[in-house]
């Protein structure tokens, strides 16, 4: 019988309560800590649940990234019609679009961003709002 287990993606950062104040508000999650001052879990419906973790020592990652860099990012699905309205709430929250093409008019489905630490995610497009179905070098966060 195989062991239960459960997996939670934790950013680094220099600054550990106001990034997990972000991505709480923006995924209508809470924030939980506990005894270690330097980590705060943000648990929530659906599944949320990831970690941020405070680097006395942290350098923000670069998008795209380098050659030498490990790095993910978060992909966080929201239904079609709610994509402009999504966009209008990351960027209120503090979150700064990565790239700016210009798309003539035509529906963008997948926008990236990057949290106010520098940590990259992006928004993408999906009928249910579930992702059941993944972009091509997205990491599927959901």
């Amino acid at each position: 019988m195989a062991v239960t287990k459960r997996t939670v993606l934790v950013l680094d950062c220099a600054e550990a309560d106001e990034l997990a104040e972000f991505y709480a508000r923006l995924l209508d999650a809470e924030t939980r800590r506990g005894e270690d001052m330097d980590f705060v879990e943000i648990v929530g419906h659906e599944g949320v649940h990831l970690a941020i973790r405070r680097d006395h020592g942290y350098a923000p990652p670069s998008w795209p990234r380098p050659d030498d860099s490990q790095q993910a990012h978060l992909r966080i699905l929201v239904a079609p019609d709610d994509m402009d309205e999504a966009e209008r709430e990351v960027i209120g929250l503090g979150a700064r679009p990565l790239e700016t093409p210009n798309y003539s008019g035509l529906s963008r489905d997948v926008r990236r961003y990057s949290d106010p630490a520098g940590h990259p995610f992006t928004l993408v497009s999906s009928p249910t709002g579930r992702g059941e179905e993944q972009t091509q070098g997205e990491l599927r966060m959901a």
